[in-house]
């Protein structure tokens, strides 16, 4: 799913302005600790987290657990809350020119049910990538600035 019904009311008043809306970023990791990405359809700038908007009524891990559902058709088990994070690394804009500052909380996840696979049109591939891998590949900004925040890429 793009956009959700609220986001989509929301901008319907402030068109492309700045939103600050709070999100959530999955790091599933598998049993050799390999990270899994994402490839955005579309408009990526390099390998992505797995992730979205906390839809209004919904806890980040709710949110957590369906995006994770809708973007690569796994069901997955929360770990640890590994951060919250916000800033100016974390604004994105859109290729459409819609602006966003998400605020978002970061989970440690594993898949328990299903192989991971692009599900919902958004995202066109997935990868896992070891620590070492990560240094070497292209990342959005986003992912990057989340990867070294969370310890996983060291700091530039």
């Amino acid at each position: 799913m793009g956009i959700s019904p609220h986001i989509a009311r929301l901008r319907a008043f402030v068109g492309h302005e700045l939103l600050l809306l709070p999100c959530v970023t999955v790091l599933p990791f598998d049993e050799a600790g390999r990270v899994l990405l994402a490839w955005q359809a579309g408009h990526s700038d390099g390998w992505s987290t797995v992730g979205g908007a906390v839809d209004p009524g919904e806890s980040p891990a709710e949110a957590a657990i369906r995006e994770a559902r809708e973007e690569i058709g796994v069901e997955i088990r929360l770990g640890r809350l590994l951060e919250v994070l916000g800033g100016p690394d974390y604004e994105v804009t859109y290729p459409n020119g819609d602006r966003v500052a998400y605020v978002t909380a970061v989970y440690e996840a594993s898949v328990v049910e299903g192989v991971p696979a692009p599900a919902d049109g958004e995202v066109s591939e997935v990868g896992w990538f070891t620590r070492e891998e990560l240094s070497a590949i292209p990342l959005s900004h986003f992912t990057r600035a989340l990867l070294t925040a969370t310890g996983y890429l060291p700091a530039r």
